[in-house]
């Protein structure tokens, strides 16, 4: 089997092939991933394009508010979420290398050298907002070498930015950019390490219609791309009291008593713009229905969610159970653990991310997009249906939104639930 072609000059504009695997993978009826809405807080990503990635070759996943990926053993769930992840990483201005650590296992399986000796994967996405759906496409070179070999940001069939790589003896691209002026189009060089557009706010000096529209777009993907958050709830870690430190959840909810500790304080990061804890009344509501939720899905009735200061300074979370002393979390089962995490993350915030720290986009214009791979893992029924009911409730109000995987019997749950899209992939 040949290589995906690497070069810009290939990067398609449409694919009837992606276009016809939009249409099927789609399993809700009025799947709302085509248009961005002005009930969302800011831009956001309406579609995956994995045209050459891992166990994908054509395969477009369309993005509703709520979107499940369900399909059996080798299909490529994980890698979807994967995908996303990697491409939120590269608009935050990460570099290739900690992106892509094991480039070699993104490349399709079968897929020969071409007569370089290049193996490579390609990956794109629609960003919604604004300005309109923008399109990115991106072309990996895996091997020999770790590069961008090429790029391409387009809206309304207007191509705003292309990159190629022209001297493969250079560490940099061949970059050429929308100007609409008496120069229709600015080159220049741009490393081959770094998603070009992520840079383009730094390159583009604005003056003209056609760079204003170049900024508008690059702004608008960037902006939809870097707040996702990626939650793996990893039980064990959770169980251990941690320094009240932190008040973001980090990836694996490790620190989730530190985070319960700084809302119930009123510290919660002060940003005052109803994202972070400690905001008065957004966080009392957001605290109650976390506690509605624990005793929805909790096997002892809950009263309550409460962080306790330990004698060596540290925290830990007990969830209270009437006039009882409570439960800490440490003595819970792996499944309620991982729902009672999730719904943190769903609830009172996706934790630090790519763009919470140095961005220059206040929280209140970012919808932010909590990555859940295996969301109903570990989780009895009752639990899966209420963790489910709660994310399309919190995805109604346009702050979040949420791409995870499930189980078969999980995917036949969100079918059942008003709000949620699930999207069967096929190996």
């Amino acid at each position: 089997m040949t290589a995906p072609s690497l070069h810009a000059d290939h990067l398609p504009d449409a694919d009837p092939l992606c276009a016809d695997a939009s249409q099927s993978l789609c399993s809700a009826p009025g799947s709302d991933s085509a248009r961005w809405s002005k009930r969302c807080a800011g831009p956001v990503v309406t579609e995956l394009r994995l045209r050459a990635f891992a166990a994908h070759r054509g395969t477009v996943v369309p993005l509703a508010p709520l979107t499940l990926l369900a399909g059996p053993s080798g299909s490529g769930t994980s890698s979807v979420l994967r995908a996303y992840e990697a491409l939120s990483r590269l608009a935050a201005g990460a570099p290739l290398g900690e992106v892509f650590p094991d480039p070699a296992g993104c490349v399709p399986e079968g897929s020969g050298a071409d007569r370089q000796g290049r193996r490579g994967f390609r990956i794109g996405c629609t960003a919604d907002g604004p300005a309109g759906p923008v399109r990115l496409e991106l072309a990996v070179q895996a091997e020999p070498t770790l590069r961008i070999v090429g790029e391409r940001l387009t809206l309304a069939g207007v191509t705003l930015l292309s990159t190629a790589l022209r001297d493969p003896g250079q560490p940099t691209l061949q970059a050429a950019w929308h100007t609409a002026d008496e120069l229709p189009v600015t080159r220049e060089r741009l490393p081959d390490d770094r998603l070009g557009t992520a840079l383009l706010p730094l390159r583009v000096a604005g003056r003209t219609p056609g760079q204003l529209q170049v900024l508008a777009a690059a702004e608008q993907l960037v902006v939809a791309l870097r707040p996702a958050f990626v939650c793996e709830p990893r039980p064990h870690r959770m169980r251990t009291p941690v320094p009240p430190v932190e008040d973001r959840l980090r990836r694996d909810c490790g620190n989730l008593a530190a985070v319960l500790h700084a809302a119930y304080s009123g510290r919660g990061g002060g940003r005052g713009d109803g994202a972070g804890y400690g905001s008065g009344y957004v966080y009392g509501r957001r605290h109650a229905r976390l506690v509605a939720l624990a005793d929805a899905g909790c096997a002892r009735p809950v009263t309550g969610l409460r962080a306790e200061r330990l004698a060596d300074g540290r925290v830990r979370a007990v969830l209270a159970r009437g006039e009882g002393p409570g439960t800490p979390l440490e003595r819970l089962g792996d499944g309620e653990l991982r729902y009672l995490a999730l719904g943190v993350a769903l609830l009172m915030g996706p934790g630090a991310g790519p763009a919470d720290d140095g961005s220059e986009v206040p929280a209140a214009l970012q919808t932010r997009t909590v990555l859940a791979d295996g969301f109903d893992r570990d989780l009895d029924g009752r639990q899966s249906r209420e963790l489910l009911t709660e994310a399309a409730s919190a995805v109604a109000g346009g702050r979040v939104r949420l791409l995870g995987t499930v189980t078969e019997a999980g995917a036949a749950r969100a079918r059942g639930t008003a709000g949620a899209t699930v999207v069967d992939l096929e190996p």
